[in-house]
């Protein structure tokens, strides 16, 4: 991995690129330090921190990269974004029109991803709406400035705000693909995780200082992130190798094919996608509940939180549920299946057609459900490290969902940067060729 990354700074694009999306990043985060207008920010803080409603936002805070309970610009980060690809997904396998706008190619997918830029930034100026007149209006402008009441002055400076927000979240990270490294979404999200780490960290250590938290159970405690980080990424590369051979065949006095290849199944062929998805949808009923200053409303805003029992049923329940839909939508047995008979491959033992259709089928799904249980077991994770080391500050940022995140996104993004390393070694050796066929001639 680390040669992989100096080897990138060696060539003058790649270096180019990563410089490019650590630039974009840092603007990314220098948004968090420019609030919403007549919002006190150090109340929002305090709310999160003791009362009850704010540990249930506090999925959002995480997502946000705690650009919500600084209510920057960004304090809806680009989750209302990813609420509208989910959304958006499942209306191309419901919707007819859709579907056909999928199969045209890259035009119907620019449409569709316009559609989607369109509802995610819809879906932020509904809940900027919700936060203006709920959440900051219903505590008696007790999150406000002086000078500032709850109004329309006050939902407009919000909403505008809000949307502005999300849409510069979303050109950040549409450079960030197109001119950086790696997804820029992911990294996006990535980058809000990690960067709420270091304070954590120095807040923790602190607590060591004054007595209250045992030097011994925070050892521990990060010896255990460390070895999440090792089983995480090795479940992340695990694979199950299907064999595959090409039958020969001679054209005049040349033979083609023959040669004996694999087909590459993941362990979690979905990600850390069905985890984003999940953390969205529950976003949803926790935004409009825990917002509000109403015992019941704030009752079903715990009910869902992810910290408590019934919110991390409901929660691996998703990330299962999505996993096999997500892994349904990226592997096709069938259209694989077509492929290797049009080409004149076959899997040994399995004839082909409709049998090889079947035996890939059998594959996937037992390893989606060996995948998606990995990834519920991620989602329990935090409580699993708070009950066996007694650390409490940092067990919701350093969470499992946090580090699949992480781990994923820079997994994916080391494997960029490699098939842009192999790439440019190809045409590299090409130019040689070419150069040296020119001496001879």
């Amino acid at each position: 991995m680390l040669r992989a990354f100096r080897d990138a700074l060696l060539i003058p694009e790649l270096r180019s690129r990563v410089i490019f999306t650590l630039i974009v990043l840092a603007l990314y985060r220098l948004g968090t330090f420019i609030p919403t207008p007549g919002v006190d920010y150090d109340k929002i803080i305090s709310f999160l921190n003791t009362n009850p409603a704010g540990s249930a936002l506090g999925i959002i805070n995480l997502f946000s990269g705690g650009n919500f309970e600084r209510f920057s610009i960004f304090a809806l980060g680009i989750m209302p974004y990813i609420t509208a690809a989910i959304i958006m997904q499942l209306l191309v396998t419901i919707v007819p029109a859709f579907e056909k706008l999928q199969k045209e190619g890259e035009e119907g997918r620019r449409i569709i991803n316009q559609y989607t830029r369109v509802a995610g930034i819809a879906l932020g100026a509904v809940q900027g709406f919700f936060l203006a007149t709920t959440f900051l209006g219903s505590q008696s402008g007790s999150f406000l400035l002086p000078g500032w009441s709850p109004g329309p002055f006050l939902w407009l400076v919000v909403v505008v705000t809000q949307v502005a927000g999300i849409a510069i979240l979303l050109w950040l990270a549409e450079r960030i693909t197109e001119y950086g490294v790696g997804n820029g979404t992911s990294m996006i999200i990535m980058g809000g995780i990690v960067a709420s780490w270091l304070p954590q960290i120095i807040q923790t250590f602190g607590l060591v200082r004054t007595g209250e938290i045992n030097l011994i159970a925070l050892i521990l405690f990060f010896a255990f992130v460390v070895a999440a980080f090792a089983g995480m990424a090795a479940v992340q590369q695990s694979e199950r190798r299907i064999p595959v051979q090409y039958a020969r065949k001679v054209v005049g006095r040349k033979v083609f094919g023959g040669q004996a290849t694999y087909i590459p199944i993941k362990l979690n062929a979905a990600g850390v996608v069905p985890i984003v998805f999940a953390a969205a949808l529950l976003q949803i009923p926790i935004f409009f509940t825990g917002t509000v200053d109403n015992p019941t409303l704030q009752a079903i805003a715990n009910f869902f939180n992810p910290r408590h029992l019934s919110g991390l049923v409901i929660e691996v329940v998703l990330i299962v549920a999505f996993t096999y839909v997500y892994t349904a939508v990226q592997f096709d047995p069938r259209r694989i299946a077509e492929n290797l008979r049009e080409y004149g491959g076959f899997i040994p033992g399995i004839r082909p057609g409709e049998p090889t259709v079947k035996f890939l089928e059998h594959i996937v799904s037992r390893l989606t459900l060996w995948g998606a249980l990995f990834l519920g077991l991620v989602a329990a994770l935090p409580t699993l490290m708070q009950n066996l080391t007694g650390v409490t500050t940092l067990t919701y940022h350093f969470s499992g969902i946090s580090l699949l995140i992480v781990v994923g996104v820079a997994l994916d993004t080391l494997r960029q940067i490699e098939s842009q390393l192999m790439l440019r070694n190809y045409e590299g050796f090409m130019t040689k060729g070419r150069i040296r066929g020119r001496g001879r001639f």
